[in-house]
């Protein structure tokens, strides 16, 4: 009997589809290891979902504690008696089976409701409160479409409570936007349907390399797959999409590399949807990077970076489910000398708006008399994180001294300014762990990354163990050094069209 469909499988479906395949028909014995982080982030929206519940001042039934053979059964009870809201029910119609977090009276029937332990939309700014994200919309739509189903819907509005305390609306008829008429209610359709098909073996599903698998448990799995079949996802920034559409035409990277392009372009045209001539020219420089041995990275055009006596390499820790951020790190240099480096980090000790402003004081203090100087670090994220605790406190640091300290040439992304625009490397992505470790640099740790660094955080905060702290200084003293390897490397790189 083919599996039912779950709201958990339908918020896989918009990341990775071939993930439900794994996940139905994959061989258990080959997942990985679940990660620490990932176990983090269960705990921790377990945790968020019990604080929500305790500080709720409203009436609610609580069915959570009962097993889930009598969950659905007091659901019904519950919702034929006219309980107002009702905690951890279940429902189900057809194949279709949800456990939402709450069910809230509206008229004569039922809304869903989730709580989550993230924002309830995404892409917000100043000037938008961005939209509904599409991994929660397609949760919360089957859950409307199962209580349609049982005659006991109250609208199509089912909702988010946030991390923020924000209850989120989620409109399921209403356009996206002006450029994207699509409601979430058809979105949430089309992955129905394509859940169906891979549960019933209907559709074959194909990994992609992408920035969700690391956290992934088939990753290995994946990556070995992607190898045998010379995927073109393992090209950077070729994803899912533009592979889909490119696989008419083109059976892998060694095929893209060895391809007459002239075959496939036609004037300011390519003949595969949405992939342009000069992206198609970008995607086979790649391709025979990748290809060739011993090829090694290069500039696009010449290049000029500015100069210092006093170089600051710079990167931040954040945490974005306690917001905060929790280390700004430097590593100095001065004369261009390696052997005068110095590591200077400010550590936010607790998750407060008190340490974290005491923090970004300090931080901003070692900056302002640290000039003349040039500051280099990787992605915007620096920027954007101090944008966002300039706005937290204003008192700290005005946002005109902000924007100048991010200011070319006193400062460089070295990622959007440079690699990203104007290299090409012979790997798969262009996150600073590979390229620094393509050339050879080295983290102390055995497990470097982000998302460890913010589970290492949780523990220091639970225990204030010192090695734990230390763990976390030195993973961002290295992040800070890979930037300097990577800023030596970049600047004696050839010039080469590509």
């Amino acid at each position: 009997m083919p599996a039912s469909i779950t709201a958990a499988m339908l918020y896989d479906l918009v990341h990775c589809p071939h993930r439900v395949t794994m996940d139905l028909f994959g061989n258990p014995e080959k997942r990985d290891p679940v990660s620490p982080f990932v176990q983090l982030l269960w705990e921790r929206g377990h945790a968020f979902e019990q604080q929500v519940i305790e500080d709720l001042r409203l009436p609610f039934t609580n069915l959570r504690p009962h097993p889930a053979g009598e969950k659905e059964r007091l659901t019904h009870e519950a919702m034929a008696c006219g309980d107002e809201l009702i905690y951890g029910g279940r429902i189900s119609a057809d194949d279709l089976v949800g456990e939402p977090d709450l069910l809230r009276r509206q008229g004569n029937g039922y809304v869903a409701g989730d709580i989550k332990s993230g924002v309830g939309v995404e892409g917000a700014t100043e000037e938008s409160d961005g939209k509904p994200k599409t991994h929660y919309a397609v949760q919360l739509a089957l859950y409307t479409d199962i209580l349609e189903r049982l005659g006991l819907c109250g609208g199509r509005n089912p909702f988010v409570w946030d991390v923020h305390g924000d209850e989120v609306a989620y409109d399921l008829d209403a356009p996206q936007g002006v450029k994207n008429p699509t409601t979430l209610w058809a979105v949430y359709q089309e992955c129905l349907c394509e859940a169906r098909a891979v549960v019933a073996e209907e559709q074959e599903t194909l990994p992609a390399l992408a920035n969700i698998c690391k956290l992934c448990h088939w990753r290995t799995s994946c990556i070995k797959r992607l190898e045998e079949i010379d995927d073109l996802t393992l090209i950077p920034e070729l994803g899912r999409a533009k592979r889909d559409a490119m696989s008419a035409h083109l059976r892998g990277v060694k095929h893209l590399a060895q391809t007459d392009l002239g075959t496939l372009v036609q004037g300011k045209k390519s003949l595969i949807p949405g992939v342009g001539p000069d992206t198609l020219r970008k995607f086979q420089a790649r391709a025979r990077l990748q290809t060739s041995a011993g090829a090694g990275p290069y500039l696009r055009e010449p290049l000029a970076l500015p100069r210092a006596d006093l170089e600051l390499f710079f990167d931040v820790e954040t945490d974005p489910m306690r917001n905060v951020c929790y280390l700004h790190g430097f590593v100095e240099r001065r004369d261009g000398d390696p052997e005068m480096e110095r590591y200077v980090a400010f550590f936010v000790d607790r998750p407060t708006p008190e340490e974290e402003a005491r923090a970004f004081a300090l931080a901003w203090q070692y900056v302002r008399t640290s000039r003349p100087s040039v500051i280099y670090y990787y992605s915007p994220y620096e920027r954007t994180t101090w944008r966002n605790l300039q706005r937290a406190y204003p008192t700290v640091v005005t946002e005109a001294e902000t924007e100048a300290m991010f200011e070319a040439p006193s400062a460089v992304d070295l990622y959007h300014d440079v690699v990203r625009s104007r290299t090409e490397w012979p790997t798969r992505d262009h996150s600073i762990k590979t390229l620094a470790s393509f050339l050879g640099f080295k983290w102390r740790d055995t497990d470097p990354s982000g998302a460890s660094s913010i589970e290492w955080y949780h523990r220091w905060v639970g225990t204030s163990d010192p090695a734990v702290r230390q763990r976390i200084l030195d993973y961002n003293e290295d992040d800070c050094r890979a930037t300097r390897v990577l800023l030596d490397a970049v600047r004696s790189l050839p010039v080469r069209a590509a």
